[in-house]
C-alpha cells in the first residue's frame, strides 16, 4: 500500500539528504559564506582596540595621541563598509539561494505525488499534502542559507576567540570554555522535545488545511443539510488542538532559551570572579581583562545567536523531514526498467487469469477472470455494486495492477510498457467529470495541448458541445471556475468528450457517463459517446441498462465474476441476472 511514510529521521541523515539540494548551488554558497567570515571582522578587531586603547591609556598615557584614536576608529569605519556590503550580499542572495532551494524541492515533491498511485490519494488527505509542499518548504528558503551562514559564523568566533583568550590567558580560557559542553548537552535535549513539538504543530496544521478544504469543496451538501455549527464545531475542535500543540511548541522553546540564558549567566559570573582574581593577582593587565570580557561577550552573544536560530533551525528541519516522508513513499506503479512504447495495431484487450486484492484491506474483487474484448467491439459491463466494473476497467490504464494474471493490449502486458504511451492510447470519460480551474478551451485541450484552435472547435461539434458554448458570455474563452462549478452536469460531460475526441484514442473506457444525468442531457450525451466509439474498442460501465441495449456484448458480473455474457436480446432470452435487472428498471420508470 503506497501511504505518506511518517518515521523519525536523524538530525544527520537529514542534513546527508538536504546536501545535494545545498550543493547545487555551492559557488553561491562558498561566497556567502565568505561575506559571512567578513562580518566577524568587526566583533573580532572591536575587542582588540579596545584594548589597545585602555593600556595605551593606563600604562603608556604619552602615546594615546589623536592620531592614533583616529587611526583605530578608521580602522573600524573601513570594517564597518566592509561589514555593510558583506551583509547586503548574505541578505540578497543568500535568500534568492533558499528560494532555488526551496524551488527545486517542491518540484521534486510535486513531480513524486503526480507519480504516485491511486492508492497513495485513498489513504492520504489533501490538505496534508498540502501543507507538506507549501508552508513546510517555506521554512526551508531561511534554513538553507541561515543553517551555514550561523554555524560558519558561529565557528569563527569562537575558534578565533578561544585563539585570542588563551593568548591572554590560558588557565582563564579553559576555565570559561568548561561552561560549554554542558550547555550543549542540555541544548541537545531539550532540542528533541522542541522538534517533536514543531513536528506535531506541523502535521495538525496539515489537518486543519484537510478540514478547511473539505468543508468548502462540500459547502453546497453543508448548506443543504444546514451543517454549517457542526462544521464550525469540527473547525474548532482542531483549532484548539492546534493551539495546545502551539502552546507546548513555545513551552519548549522557552525552557530551551532559559537554559541558555542560566549558562550565559554562569559563564559571565565565572569571569567576573576568575578575571577579577587574576586581575588582583597580576596575572592579566586591566586592557586584557577588558579585551577579554569583550571577547566573552561576543562567544556568549553568538552562542545565543545559535539558540535564538534553533526555532528557524528546528521549523527548517521539519519541513526537511516532512518533504523526505514524501519523497520516501514508494511509487507502486511505474515504468519496468526495460519498457517498450506500446504499440496499437487492432486495440484487442484481453484479461487472462486476472486476480486483483486492494492493498491497504486486502478485499478480493476479482479472482481468475478471463475476458477477451475483440478490436473495435463495443463491450458493456452491468452488474450490481461491488462487482467489479470499475476496478476491471481501472486495470487496463494501470491505475491499479493485477495482484495476479495479466492484462494485454494486442498481446503486449500492460505492465510491461511504458505508462506514457499506455494511457495516451487511451480515452476515459467518467460520471464523475472533473475541469480544471481556466477556461473551456484550456480544458478541451488537456489531452493535446499543442492542438489548434480549429481542432479544439472540431471535436467539440463531435461531442455535441459547440452549439451551447457558443452561447457562453466570452465563447471558448468562457471561465469555468474551479472544478467547472459554472457549467450544468450535462455541459461538463460535453466537455469532457469533447477532450476525448481531440485526443482521439484507439481504447474507450465509458464509467457510468450519463448516470448522473437528467434525461434530456442523457439523449445528448449517448449519441456523442456513440459517435465516439466508432472505430473504437470500447468498454462501458452502464449504471442504467438502458444506455448499452445496442452494445456488441454485455458482461454481466457479480461476486463471482462473470455471471452472464451476450447481447441485450440474447441476455434478455435467458432470464437470469440481466432480466431481473432490466425489468426492475421498467418498473422504476413505470411508477
Amino acid at each position: 500500500m503506497s501511504t505518506t511514510v511518517e518515521k523519525h529521521y536523524k538530525t544527520g541523515e537529514l542534513l546527508k539528504r538536504f546536501a545535494p539540494y545545498l550543493m547545487k548551488y555551492k559557488k553561491l554558497l562558498a561566497f556567502d559564506l565568505f561575506c559571512a567570515a567578513l562580518t566577524t571582522l568587526c566583533d573580532i578587531v572591536l575587542p582588540r582596540i579596545m584594548s589597545t586603547l585602555t593600556n595605551t591609556a593606563m600604562y603608556n598615557a604619552a602615546e594615546l595621541t589623536v592620531e592614533l584614536v583616529l587611526k583605530l576608529a578608521f580602522i573600524y569605519a573601513i570594517l564597518r563598509l566592509i561589514d555593510a556590503a558583506a551583509y547586503y550580499y548574505m541578505s540578497s542572495q543568500g535568500h534568492i539561494m533558499g528560494v532555488h532551494i526551496e524551488t527545486d524541492m517542491r518540484t521534486d515533491a510535486f513531480d513524486h505525488l503526480e507519480r504516485l498511485s491511486d492508492s497513495y490519494y485513498a489513504n492520504t488527505k489533501i490538505g496534508q499534502v498540502m501543507g507538506r509542499i507549501t508552508s513546510d518548504l517555506f521554512d526551508v528558503t531561511e534554513f538553507a542559507h541561515h543553517c551555514p551562514e550561523e554555524f560558519f559564523i558561529a565557528g569563527i568566533k569562537i575558534l578565533v576567540s578561544f585563539i585570542i583568550l588563551c593568548q591572554s590567558s590560558v588557565l582563564l580560557t579553559l576555565i570559561i570554555f568548561a561552561c560549554i559542553p554542558f550547555m550543549i548537552y542540555a541544548s541537545i535535549k531539550l532540542n528533541r522535545r522542541f522538534r517533536r513539538a514543531t513536528k506535531a504543530q506541523r502535521v495538525q496544521i496539515g489537518e486543519i488545511n484537510a478540514q478547511v478544504e473539505d468543508s468548502l469543496l462540500g459547502e453546497k451538501v453543508v448548506k443543504a443539510f444546514a451543517a454549517e455549527e457542526m462544521e464550525i464545531e469540527k473547525f474548532a475542535r482542531d483549532n484548539e488542538k492546534f493551539k495546545a500543540i502551539k502552546t507546548e511548541r513555545y513551552y519548549a522553546m522557552a525552557n530551551y532559551s532559559m537554559s541558555t540564558r542560566l549558562f550565559d549567566g554562569f559563564m559571565y559570573v565565572t569571569t567576573i570572579v576568575a578575571g577579577g582574581l587574576f586581575l588582583v593577582h597580576g596575572l592579566i593587565n586591566a586592557g586584557e581583562l577588558v579585551a577579554y570580557i569583550l571577547y566573552v561577550t561576543t562567544m556568549i552573544a553568538t552562542i545565543r545567536r545559535i539558540v535564538e536560530f534553533a526555532e528557524q533551525f528546528q521549523s527548517g528541519i521539519t519541513g526537511i523531514e516532512r518533504f523526505l516522508e514524501i519523497m520516501d513513499t514508494p511509487i507502486d506503479i511505474k515504468d519496468a526498467p526495460d519498457a517498450k512504447p506500446l504499440e496499437i495495431k487492432e486495440g484487442r484487450i484481453q484479461f487472462d487469469h486476472v486476480t486483483f486484492e486492494y492493498p491497504d484491506d486486502h478485499n478480493r474483487v476479482l479472482h481468475d477472470l478471463c475476458l477477451d474484448i475483440k478490436p473495435g467491439e463495443n463491450l458493456a459491463l452491468v452488474g450490481e455494486s461491488g462487482g467489479g466494473k470499475t476496478t476491471l476497467a481501472s486495470l487496463i490504464p494501470r491505475f491499479y495492477d493485477a495482484t495476479g494474471g495479466a492484462v494485454l493490449i494486442d498481446g503486449q502486458n500492460v505492465k510491461d510498457v511504458t505508462l506514457k504511451s499506455l494511457r495516451s492510447a487511451i480515452g476515459i470519460v467518467q460520471q464523475d467529470v472533473y475541469l480544471f480551474s481556466g477556461t473551456v478551451l484550456e480544458n478541451i485541450a488537456y489531452g493535446k495541448p499543442d492542438a489548434t484552435r480549429e481542432e479544439i472547435i472540431h471535436a467539440a461539434k463531435l461531442a455535441g458541445a459547440n452549439s451551447f458554448i457558443s452561447e457562453l458570455p466570452d465563447g471558448y474563452d468562457s471561465y469555468v471556475g474551479e472544478r467547472g462549478v459554472k457549467l450544468s452536469g450535462g455541459q461538463k460531460q460535453r466537455i469532457s468528450i469533447a477532450r476525448v475526441f481531440l485526443k482521439n484514442p484507439p481504447v474507450l473506457l465509458l464509467d457510468e457517463a450519463t448516470s448522473a444525468l437528467d434525461n434530456e442531457s442523457e439523449i445528448l450525451i449517448e449519441k456523442s459517446l456513440a459517435d465516439l466509439s466508432v472505430g473504437r474498442t470500447t468498454l462501458t460501465i452502464a449504471h442504467r441498462l438502458t444506455t448499452i441495449r445496442h452494445a456488441d456484448r454485455i458482461i454481466v458480473m457479480g461476486k463471482n465474476g462473470i455471471e452472464e455474457e451476450g447481447n441485450h436480446e440474447s441476455l434478455l432470452e435467458k432470464k437470469g441476472i440481466y432480466y431481473r435487472l432490466w425489468n426492475g428498471i421498467l418498473a422504476e420508470q413505470a411508477a
